[in-house]
């Protein structure tokens, strides 16, 4: 460790700390310069990674975090941005490092890196080197913890005096391939830091991308399940719904046969007419019941089979897309060499997986409130709203949507219904129409069709029958739109998704 900290000391002595980058949940990158503009004469990485905690060099490419970093991180920014480096040093002669700055207003901060396996840890210290923030802080319910914030720093117990492990360069195979040379330099002047990052940077990248890849895997494989079993259960439906026209059927016989029932007849038994062979039917009745009243409850069943037949194969080709997309989703993410960022960016663009929880500080980060459908961006800006599900629908159309904003839907089949919005007095503008119209047909089971017809209206024309089930509505005006697919148009579209609010 002496001599990677020897080599990296004059490097980053008297440089100025531009940008502290976080990557949870436990490296921090230091983005080091000469001055605030320019580029930066060196990046340095401090990991309290369990499994290769280390300080080096940082010469790989560095993706930015996105999400929530937590109070030790934002501590670190706000202390050492801005602060000129006096020295990086080795404490005690063991695996733990201290890089000192001097603050814009001339204060002494200190961040500590005990690189030290599965106890590895980042400490930020303050004025007489109390602690003033810890990334992992001791359990509670340890009264002796070394790191307490507002208390001396006391390091780790460390190696017997005398001790020393093996140096960088006989712990470490050579590296595969040279060390990018800084701009205008004919040498490395950090060959050691590029053994560490190399070895351990490349350990630490295969475990997280193992992480990820397991991560994502898992969460693709539940969303599969839950797919099969809704498609399962939409089969059964269909299987009960197309006993319609047997229950048609037995109307027919009760209505001809309603002269001989009298009220309080738990069944009636009369030749199935609609039998070649005329095999006496049996047909139960409700005795509570009138005659006429159980006449009426037989056809209004069949009237309700009739309907869920209709819809049930447009939600059961829904079902299985769905099915047949995670499928594929999850091939491709237990393939070699998956690039998991960009298949779980697929995964949410279309609404196959939620986005990853986060946590900050050993708590779920709260995710924003869930809303009814998704949003694309229409040709000239217009946000475009499309239905989620049956249920989303109603609540798209009825809560989400004003008198005057356009309605669309597919015209011969199920699907989600989508909302222009438009402002009072505002006329929809045509390529938005089209823009529009494209998504209603492509979230339905007629995606992929070369001509659809779409149902246009203004939100205050549609409305619910009372008792309808979710997605079903009625229209008092409108028209049909006579589309004819462009898929560069809707490629556009599916490529301007927004995601939900982070």
């Amino acid at each position: 460790m002496g001599e990677l900290v020897g080599e990296l000391s004059p490097l980053v002595r008297g440089l100025l700390v531009r940008e502290v980058l976080a990557s949870p949940p436990r490296d921090a990158l230091l983005v080091l310069g000469r001055g605030p503009e320019g580029p930066p004469d060196w990046r340095l990485r401090l990991s309290a990674s369990g499994d290769a905690a280390r300080i080096h060099a940082q010469r790989a490419r560095f993706e930015r975090h996105a999400g929530p970093v937590g109070p030790f991180f934002r501590e670190l920014e706000r202390e050492l941005v801005g602060a000129r480096v006096l020295d990086l040093t080795q404490i005690a002669g063991d695996r733990i490092v201290a890089l000192a700055c001097r603050t814009e207003a001339g204060l002494q901060r200190t961040l500590v890196a005990e690189l030290v396996g599965r106890h590895a840890n980042l400490v930020l210290l303050g004025g007489a080197d109390k602690v003033q923030a810890v990334l992992v802080p001791a359990p509670r319910a340890k009264a002796d913890a070394r790191l307490v914030v507002g208390a001396p720093y006391v390091p780790p117990p460390g190696r017997a005096p005398g001790s020393t492990g093996p140096g960088i360069q006989a712990a470490f195979p050579a590296p595969d391939a040279p060390a990018p040379l800084a701009r205008g330099a004919t040498a490395d002047r950090a060959p050691l830091s590029w053994i560490v990052e190399s070895t351990l940077g490349a350990q630490a990248e295969r475990a997280r991308h193992d992480d990820l890849a397991r991560d994502l895997v898992e969460r693709l494989e539940r969303k599969l399940k839950n797919a099969r079993s809704l498609r399962a259960g939409l089969e059964q439906r269909r299987a009960a719904a197309h006993e319609a026209e047997r229950v048609s059927q037995d109307g027919e016989l009760v209505k001809a046969n309603l002269g001989r029932l009298a009220r309080g007849a738990r069944e009636l038994v009369a030749d199935d007419l609609f039998d070649p062979e005329l095999r006496p039917r049996r047909i139960a009745l409700d005795p509570k019941l009138s005659p006429q009243e159980n006449l009426a409850r037989i056809f209004e069943k069949a009237k309700k089979l009739e309907r869920s037949r209709d819809a049930v194969e447009g939600e059961i080709a829904l079902a299985t897309q769905r099915v047949l997309d995670l499928e594929a989703l999850l091939a491709a993410a237990r393939a070699e060499g998956a690039d998991l960022a960009a298949l779980e960016a697929d995964a949410l663009s279309r609404e196959l997986l939620e986005p990853r929880q986060s946590t900050v500080d050993g708590r779920r980060e709260q995710p924003a409130p869930r809303l009814p459908y998704k949003t694309f961006q229409g040709f000239a800006g217009s946000e475009i709203r499309v239905g989620r599900n049956a249920r989303d629908n109603d609540d798209l159309t009825f809560h989400h949507a004003r008198g005057n904003d356009l309605w669309l839907h597919t015209a011969d089949a199920p699907g989600s219904h989508v909302v222009l919005p438009l402002a009072k007095g505002v006329e929809p503008h045509h390529e938005e129409l089209l823009d529009a119209a494209h998504l209603a047909v492509h979230f339905s089971p007629i995606a992929g069709a070369t001509r659809a017809r779409v149902h246009v209206a203004r939100r205050k024309e549609v409305h619910k029958p009372r008792g309808a089930k979710p997605g079903l509505v009625t229209l008092s005006g409108g028209r049909i739109l006579e589309l004819r697919l462009q898929p560069e148009r809707l490629q556009r579209l599916l490529r301007a998704h927004r995601p939900p609010p982070a």
